[in-house]
């Protein structure tokens, strides 16, 4: 009987990690999608050893805004939208609207980087491996326990990509003592370059990913917090640990003096390493990182509307694997939509400083959060992501719109 309880409580534990480490990964892969591998590659270009810093300083404004999420997220025991909605009435509607907007527009990204990833990989034509892709990732929300594959699904994928990009920058030898120096002592900062990296890594629906994933678990309550605050920080390093090895990779390329074609700069970084195998192997990691965009785009967006009315609670992964057709047609039938995706991309940088202001309101209401104390070192740094992202976000937003009527 005794080794019965015992047999119980460790299996208690091992599910308990492995939500814990599945939110981490949830959170982390949806943020590394095609657009993560773009990004840093281009920034690595234009900023040589001095890109360090500025994963430096998107690393900590990522952690200060993960933590107050998804603590006060656990604390509450209610979604994003819930939350927002109690702070004022129609606020997580709107919020809910903006999360939506973005997660279709960026997941027709996302799915013409699956359909990108299997041509890398495999040679196949692009609309036939994002039909494909979309397949795989509807899949995994038909079987009975959608969440435990998603989140298998995730850490599996993190860790193929994190393994092959670490490979690469190894061969590539790039000049770490550099790199370290100017992580620390810049000789060039890109505001622009930190602003593009921390929405893409904690923005929109990203932002909310791991928190509702863990709620969604049944992880929620003042007791619950070391281990939600230890996820966070998980998901943070493992993304951390993907910039770096994708930064150093690209360094080691640019300070051989080899030229990055511009058409598709992270794939020419492969190439350029090692050869056709580094192609195939750059194949893999976009699709790794865009099927897990998808699927957390599509996840996260849903979790958004699913307090809105029963019969979303009750068929939330049917709206779910709708999320993924509507994206994959669009991108099919009409391919990427540059005007709607400039648009909610400026919209998405409102969206992490709008939630995390939110919550950080509600942080310090007895009717959401009880007698818990929210500590002033969290309120404070997460105060300085709001007004920091808030001014650059309002710029980015003033600097797209023109470029909509053009």
């Amino acid at each position: 009987m005794e080794e019965q309880k015992i047999e119980k409580a460790g299996t208690k534990k091992k599910v308990g990690r492995s939500v814990l480490l599945g939110a981490a990964f949830l959170m982390a892969t949806s943020s590394i999608g095609p657009g993560f591998l773009t990004q840093t590659t281009v920034f690595t270009q234009q900023l040589a050893a001095s890109f360090g810093f500025v994963i430096l300083i998107s690393l900590l404004l990522d952690v200060f805004a993960q933590i107050n999420v998804w603590r006060i997220i656990a604390v509450s025991g209610l979604r994003g939208q819930e939350i927002a909605n109690k702070v004022l009435p129609g606020l997580g509607v709107v919020l809910a609207i903006l999360i939506v907007m973005g997660g279709i527009a960026f997941n027709i990204g996302n799915v013409a980087g699956a359909g990108l990833g299997l041509n890398a990989m495999l040679g196949m034509d692009p609309i036939t491996g994002a039909i494909i892709s979309a397949a795989f990732a509807i899949f995994i929300f038909v079987v009975k326990e959608a969440g435990k594959a998603m989140d298998k699904v995730a850490q599996i994928a993190g860790f193929v990509m994190i393994l092959l990009m670490v490979y690469v920058a190894f061969i590539t030898s790039p000049p770490v003592g550099q790199a370290v120096i100017n992580t620390f002592a810049p000789s060039e900062i890109s505001i622009f370059a930190i602003v593009t990296l921390v929405g893409g890594t904690v923005g929109g629906y990203i932002t909310f990913a791991g928190g509702h994933r863990l709620l969604d678990a049944g992880v929620k309550g003042v007791e619950s917090l070391p281990e939600v605050t230890k996820s966070s920080v998980t998901g943070i390093a493992v993304t951390g640990v993907m910039r770096i090895a994708l930064f150093l990779a690209v360094l080691g390329v640019v300070s051989q003096g080899l030229a990055i074609d511009p058409a598709n700069p992270p794939a020419s970084v492969f190439k350029l390493a090692a050869g056709e195998l580094g192609f195939r192997m750059f194949g893999v990691i976009m699709w790794a990182a865009a099927i897990t965009s998808v699927v957390g785009a599509a996840y996260t967006s849903v979790s958004f509307i699913r307090s809105f009315h029963p019969k979303i609670e009750k068929y939330h992964n049917w709206i779910i694997i709708l999320f993924i057709l509507v994206s994959t047609i669009t991108f099919a039938l009409v391919g990427r939509p540059v005007n709607i995706l400039l648009l909610v991309g400026a919209l998405n940088a409102l969206i992490l400083p709008l939630a995390l202001g939110t919550l950080l309101v509600a942080a310090y209401k007895k009717n959401i959060v009880g007698d818990y104390k929210h500590p002033l070192w969290l309120t404070i740094t997460g105060g300085l992501v709001v007004v920091v992202m808030g001014v650059l976000g309002i710029m980015t937003l003033i600097e797209q719109i023109p470029l909509l009527f053009k």
